[in-house]
């Protein structure tokens, strides 16, 4: 089963590095990442689709993708 989860954060160090655990923790990138001008922050949000493949699973609205 593909499971998919979309992180998002402040444009900073701190997302790269969510992305970067994600990595190492079996998730691929899907796709290219996002950034977004927030008007009302003045700061940049980005964006980063990652995709992993787990067995043995069924998938369930319940589950915790952070978790898989």
């Amino acid at each position: 089963m593909k499971v998919y989860r979309f992180l998002t954060g402040l444009d900073d160090a701190a997302f790269c590095h969510r992305v970067t655990d994600a990595l190492n923790k079996g998730w691929s990138l899907h796709g290219s990442p996002s950034l977004a001008f927030n008007a009302a922050t003045g700061q940049m949000q980005a964006g980063q689709a990652v995709m992993k493949e787990v067995e043995g699973k069924e998938y369930h609205p319940d589950m915790k993708l952070s978790e898989q």
